[in-house]
């Protein structure tokens, strides 16, 4: 029977998130949606759902988790003050460095067996797989 290496990929980079939102006390939606806030900075508490691929109530429970934990802040939009963003609470950053460093380092490892020509092909396939699981990920929560 041949491997099923969607299955695989998936299911490993799964466990691997929810590894590291455990370290933080977290589960791995929070988690991600703790690395958006963090990438993107303050941000309307509505423009974190498409990002997670999330309902307006799981949103709510994740928000609420994340600032109960400390990790994000609610404060008023200084443009809009009838709107809240969500703003990483720089006392509570969690330093990931390691852990991301430790995959980076092992990523760049075997990646540095294929040519140029050979990680163009990797990269086409990756974007695409990440277009395709998106638009899944739209589709699952738009019907």
């Amino acid at each position: 029977m041949p491997r099923d290496y969607g299955w695989e990929l998936s299911t490993a980079v799964v466990l691997f998130h929810e590894a590291v939102a455990r370290r933080l006390g977290l589960s791995a939606a929070e988690h991600k949606a703790l690395g958006v806030i963090l990438r993107a900075g303050p941000m309307p508490i509505g423009a974190l759902a498409p990002e997670l691929g999330v309902g307006a109530t799981a949103l709510t429970g994740i928000v609420d988790r994340l600032e109960k934990a400390g990790y994000v802040l609610r404060q008023p939009d200084p443009a809009d003050r009838r709107r809240t963003l969500l703003v990483a609470n720089p006392s509570r950053t969690p330093d990931l460095g390691g852990i991301f460093a430790d995959l980076g380092r092992a990523m760049a490892e075997f990646q540095s067996r294929y040519d140029e020509r050979e990680m163009a092909v990797i990269t086409d396939y990756l974007d695409n797989t990440i277009r395709v699981l998106r638009d899944q990920v739209t589709k699952l929560t738009t019907t």
